[in-house]
């Protein structure tokens, strides 16, 4: 997923020779920090216009930074890097970086070295950036090797009778889930990618809407993609296809009936984008895209229609399970679905084994659970038996995406005469999909609406609800906070939570907890009793899978490194396949299946894999220094400091004004806000003292630099100090 780096080096480090650094784009001067000018002969002379040295042209013994201005104008000393015996703790050197707010401190000082002193120089900037001379290379015109950079390496041709495969995400993380195959020319030549998910913000993207795949590989190629398969219609495999369809064609998308009306209702919210080409496809169908036969197979999860996929080659077929569990009773495959899987599975033989299966590509979210999950027939009953029994009123609260549970829970209901309260946007969106396909069939009066609650007695209410996770603004949280109009807890009801807590999760449900038990409700949930179960196979199901399906490679999807690894060795002591039989990817890791099927490798090239999310109306790379920006915010504030300024005279004309979220409380801190706009005000002065014309941004650099360490020294604390200064 991903982390970006950012080398820095002190400006004491040693760097290797370089050569001359040119300045092409005309917007900033070039400094040399280490060379000397030859007699008589100045640093901005007309033949030497980027202000580099003679010396500093060719070879160069003193391997320094260079100082690189941006506009506006600042005066500085010539600067020579002094030998390693002439060091002296001296006030450190520090930098502005471009990012604004942030800065960059170097540890090392310097002391000057003894030389003839050269006049003070006029330099353009007011921001600069310490430049590592090795940095030069990198932007020389001319012919080079390929760079690499977080685009993503040079990636080779395809061979002709090679198979390419591609995840772009779900292999670092839960979500994101999606997966191209590419086929070499003599193979026909086409693209096919299988889900299209995004992944909920984390701690590293504050403020992010949703995480993306980078579809950077796809979009270069997009004549070639022909197809996108859905495997099933949970967020994480549908969430991008608003976002990622029109980048990569718009292609023809084959999917499951209730799937593809969970697209389609989802598409509503983005008018702007193209009308979406969706086949519907069922378990046992077969179809033909570009000169690829594609045949799929229903699998086990907590939504109906989910289905696996599989892509017929000349080698063997691949196979792309989605996410799937095991359908069984104490351990032992119900009677369907091991018919199912013998029905997509034959053992007919062929060249890459008695499946003919050449590659699996499976779900690992919870292969390192040992044995086999709760059956999902379990949870349905004991929920029943609640439903039957409550002798007040129920709230049962789950995922919106349950929706198999759902159904039952509305079946339920009905059967023992109760009345169904729907809560939750999501929850109700999908449960009227579900009627309007036929899903669930249910009387009128059935499903009634919070104001008609009070017509019936509260033992024959079934509340469903989202919220189980503690989200702020689900409806069981705001019933738990007495912020919703019409549903208030009482002492006699009963709320089940029918979930596992997600990684992260664990305080906000507590509190959750916490709020319904002051209120009296008795809870029940996953731990207490069988109320859930997952959608996703443990060790011994995911072994029951793999010797099904006998794959000749296998590749391990969904989930994180860890449990891809382990699912990795569960792979070889099913079926025995060596290590070199088993790859385990990164996100946008490059798999090739070559020699007509006889090897699979993954190559040191990987396809681009940069952060894409969408934050608000904006999708695409959110820069890093805004990130940055976020996390500093919350974790220190912000402290701005506003003046207004004598433009003739460079003096405050009255005392700055101060404002400050997320650091001290004004109120209480006074004594440290006089002392903050004395310092401001004698930062100001000092640094305008004898400058005609002002120069704006050098001012704010001085008094951020010195506001800032002030703040350090008396409070610990490293808020974002921004200045704000008004000329008149």
């Amino acid at each position: 997923m991903n982390d970006k780096k950012n080398n820095q080096n002190n400006p004491g480090d040693n760097f290797r020779p370089h050569r001359q650094f040119v300045n092409r784009f005309n917007k900033t001067r070039v400094i040399r920090a280490d060379g000397v000018t030859p007699s008589g002969q100045s640093n901005h002379s007309p033949a030497n216009p980027s202000g580099m040295n003679a010396n500093a042209a060719g070879q160069n013994n003193n391997n320094g930074h260079r100082v690189v201005m941006g506009r506006g104008a600042r005066k500085i000393a010539p600067f020579r890097r002094p030998a390693a015996s002439q060091f002296r703790a001296r006030a450190p050197f520090k930098a502005n970086f471009n990012a604004g707010a942030k800065r960059f401190e170097a540890n090392k000082s310097f002391s000057a070295v003894k030389h003839a002193p050269l006049p003070a120089r006029h330099i353009a900037g007011a921001r600069m950036n310490i430049v590592r001379p090795d940095a030069a290379r990198s932007m020389r015109r001319g012919p080079s090797k390929p760079m690499v950079n977080r685009d993503g390496d040079v990636i080779p041709a395809l061979a002709p009778d090679a198979i390419r495969v591609i995840p772009f995400g779900g292999v670092e993380e839960i979500g994101r889930n999606m997966t191209a195959i590419e086929f070499g020319s003599a193979l026909g030549g086409d693209i096919i990618v299988v889900d299209i998910g995004f992944q909920f913000k984390d701690e590293n993207t504050p403020g992010i809407d949703y995480i993306l795949p980078n579809t950077k590989y796809l979009e270069e190629r997009q004549d070639k993609v022909k197809a996108v398969i859905i495997t099933h219609g949970h967020l994480d495999h549908i969430g991008g296809i608003p976002y990622i369809m029109p980048r990569i064609g718009n292609p023809t998308i084959y999917t499951r009936l209730l799937t593809s009306a969970l697209i389609q209702k989802r598409q509503e919210e983005f008018p702007h984008v193209p009308k979406l080409d969706i086949h519907i496809v069922e378990k046992n169908s077969t179809v033909t895209i570009g000169s690829t036969k594609v045949r799929f197979f229903a699998v086990t999860h907590t939504i109906p229609d989910s289905m696996g996929v599989i892509i017929e080659t000349p080698y063997g077929s691949i196979v792309h399970t989605g996410d799937l569990k095991m359908d069984h009773m104490d351990g032992v495959a119900v009677p369907e679905e091991d018919a199912e899987y013998d029905r997509a599975f034959p053992h007919t033989g062929g060249p890459a084994g008695p499946t003919n299966v050449l590659m699996l590509m499976a779900d690992s979210t919870n292969v390192e659970m040992p044995g086999f999950s709760i059956p999902e027939k379990t949870v349905h009953k004991n929920l029943e038996e609640y439903i039957k029994n409550a002798k007040g009123r129920l709230i049962i609260a789950t995922f919106s995406s349950l929706l198999e549970r759902l159904l039952k829970m509305v079946e339920f209901a009905e059967k023992y005469n109760k009345k169904i309260v729907l809560e939750g946007r999501s929850l109700k969106s999908n449960i009227e999909i579900c009627k309007h396909l036929g899903l669930v069939k249910t009387k009128k009066e059935t499903i009634i609406t919070t104001d008609d609650m009070d017509n019936y007695p509260p033992d024959r209410i079934v509340i469903l609800a989202t919220g189980a996770q503690g989200d702020e603004f689900a409806a069981l949280m705001r019933i738990s906070n007495k912020t919703h109009a019409k549903v208030k807890i009482t002492p006699r009801d009963t709320i089940i939570l029918s979930s596992s807590v997600i990684p992260g999760n664990e305080r906000a449900v507590q509190r959750l907890k916490d709020n319904l038990s002051r209120q009296g409700a008795k809870i029940i949930h996953y731990r207490t009793a069988e109320v859930h179960s997952t959608g996703h196979a443990y060790r011994e199901e995911t072994m029951w899978i793999h010797r099904k399906i006998h794959p000749k490679f296998f590749m391990p999807l969904h989930g994180y490194h860890y449990m891809l690894r382990v699912h990795g060795d569960v792979a070889k002591e099913a079926n025995g396949l060596k290590e070199e039989d088993v790859v385990i990817p990164d996100n946008s890791s490059i798999i090739e299946i070559r020699d007509k099927g006889a090897k699979i490798i993954k190559l040191k090239e990987k396809a681009p894999s940069g952060l894409v999310l969408v934050d608000g109306f904006s999708v695409g790379d959110v820069q890093d220094v805004v990130i940055r920006d976020r996390k500093a915010l919350a974790e220190d504030g912000i402290f701005i400091v506003f003046g207004i300024m004598n433009a003739t005279t460079g003096k405050l004309k009255k005392s700055p004004d101060i404002i400050s979220r997320g650091f001290v409380y004004l109120r209480e801190n006074q004594e440290l806000l006089h002392e903050v706009r004395l310092l401001v005000k004698d930062t100001a002065e000092r640094s305008t003292k004898g400058m005609n014309p002002l120069n704006l941004d050098y001012v704010k650099d001085n008094i951020t630099d010195a506001v800032s360490k002030f703040i350090l020294q008396k409070t610990a604390k490293r808020p974002m100090v921004i200045p704000v200064i008004l000329t008149i």
